[in-house]
């Protein structure tokens, strides 16, 4: 006979101002179902995270949301795989010990025969810290507090503003600054797709 068992919670950190110490050649790897919840994290998640597996496992992937992280961002992420595309994002995630540690994802949408999403296999990669220094912090930190102020509304509006300003998209802004930081070469700079599957590789 079955029994009923509470699901367990797991209990916010306080931010702590320091990076994770980590192997930062690693993969993250992590597969949720459609809402996003957890069903796998591999051993680096685990140990950049610092949560066990059972304390993940059906857990909200936004557990290790960083309060430092503009919605708007995250918004832009779900529209695009909601939809069934890639998105790569720099994320700033929180760690069981409220240190933090910056990532760029990468996506694999699994679908069934109909085509209706059935999972999200993410890849997470650290980032070159020359990228969030002069590029992404001052950036989130603008859209953080117009989303204090004035709501993801406006955030989003001020995204867009920036972006069309710089005629790129944000997946092309991520491409173009992390390509020019990073050790992967770029040899057509057209070729988004290809470099980021190098990057990632």
């Amino acid at each position: 006979m079955s029994q009923n068992h509470p699901k367990f919670e797991i209990q916010r950190p306080v931010p702590v101002d320091k990076e994770v110490s980590w192997d930062k050649s690693l993969v993250i790897m992590s597969k949720t179902d459609a809402l996003g919840r957890i069903e796998y994290a591999n051993e680096a998640f685990i140990d950049v995270s610092g949560y066990e597996d059972y304390e993940l496992i059906s857990q909200p992937h936004n557990i290790i949301r960083h309060p430092d992280m503009p919605k708007v961002i995250f918004k832009c992420l779900w529209d695009e795989l909601k939809n069934g595309n890639n998105f790569h994002a720099i994320v700033k995630n929180m760690a069981k010990s409220g240190r933090y540690y910056w990532v760029i994802t990468d996506f694999e949408v699994i679908k069934d025969d109909n085509g209706k999403i059935l999972n999200y296999v993410g890849r997470r990669k650290s980032v070159p810290a020359e990228v969030i220094t002069k590029h992404i912090e001052p950036l989130y930190k603008r859209l953080l507090q117009i989303e204090a102020v004035s709501g993801l509304d406006a955030s989003e509006k001020y995204l867009r503003g920036y972006l069309e300003e710089k005629k790129k998209t944000y997946i092309e802004f991520v491409h173009d600054i992390i390509s020019t930081y990073s050790k992967v070469a770029d040899t057509d700079s057209k070729n988004k797709k290809g470099f980021f599957t190098r990057f990632f590789s």
